[in-house]
C-alpha cells in the first residue's frame, strides 16, 4: 500500500469513526469522550490511554465544544490538517443534521409524549457514562500516586458540587497549581547548578 492510500485510509477512519461516534451520542461531551477513549484506544489502538487522557483535559477545558476540541487534536494527531478536517466533518453533520430535523419539526417533537418519555429514559443511560467517565479518569489521577493530583481533584469537586464555585474558575486555578508544580523541578535543578557553579 502506498503512502497516499494509506493516509487516505486514516483520513476514511477518522472521518467514519468520528461520524459514527457523534450519530450515536446522546448526553453530550463527556459521553462522546467515553466513546472515542474505547473506539481509538482499545478498539483502534491509534492512542495510548495516558495520550487520551491528555486530550480529554485539553477538550474539555478549551473553549468550545468537547467533542469538536477532541476531533481537532485527534485529527491532527493522526494525519495533519487533513486530519483534523476529516475528524471535525465527521463529528458535526451527525448533530447539524438530527438538530435540523428537530428543528422544522419542532412543536411535534415537543408535543409527542412517545418522544418525550424515551428522552427521559435516555438521560439514565447517559448519566451512566458520565459516571464511567468520571471513574476512569479518577482512577488514572489516583495511579499516579501523587498527594497533590489526588488532593486537586477531590478539592475541585468540592468545591464544584457543595460550594457550587464556577467550572472555570476551578480549571485556572488548577491551570496555576500545575503549571507552578512543573516548573519547580525546573528551578529547583537550575538553583542547584548556580550553587555547584560558584
Amino acid at each position: 500500500m502506498s503512502e497516499k492510500e494509506s493516509r487516505g485510509a486514516i483520513l476514511w477512519k477518522l472521518f467514519k469513526a468520528t461520524f459514527g461516534l457523534s450519530a450515536c451520542t446522546f448526553g453530550g461531551g463527556f459521553v462522546i469522550v467515553s466513546l472515542m477513549k474505547k473506539k481509538f484506544v482499545e478498539e483502534l489502538g491509534w492512542l495510548e490511554e495516558e495520550e487520551m487522557l491528555d486530550i480529554t483535559a485539553i477538550a474539555q477545558s478549551s473553549p468550545g465544544p468537547i467533542p469538536i476540541n477532541a476531533s481537532v487534536i485527534l485529527g491532527y494527531r493522526m494525519a495533519g490538517l487533513a486530519g483534523t478536517a476529516a475528524a471535525i466533518l465527521g463529528t458535526i453533520l451527525p448533530p447539524m443534521f438530527i438538530i435540523s430535523m428537530i428543528a422544522v419539526f419542532y412543536a411535534q417533537f415537543r408535543e409527542n409524549q412517545l418522544i418525550a418519555t424515551a428522552l427521559q429514559v435516555m438521560r439514565a443511560g447517559v448519566a451512566a457514562v458520565i459516571f464511567d467517565v468520571v471513574w476512569n479518569l479518577a482512577k488514572n489521577v489516583c495511579k499516579t500516586k501523587r498527594v497533590l493530583y489526588i488532593a486537586l481533584m477531590i478539592v475541585s469537586f468540592m468545591a464544584a458540587a457543595v460550594l457550587d464555585i464556577s467550572a472555570m474558575l476551578i480549571i485556572l486555578v488548577c491551570l496555576v497549581i500545575g503549571v507552578m508544580d512543573a516548573v519547580t523541578p525546573v528551578l529547583r535543578k537550575q538553583e542547584k547548578k548556580g550553587r555547584i557553579s560558584e
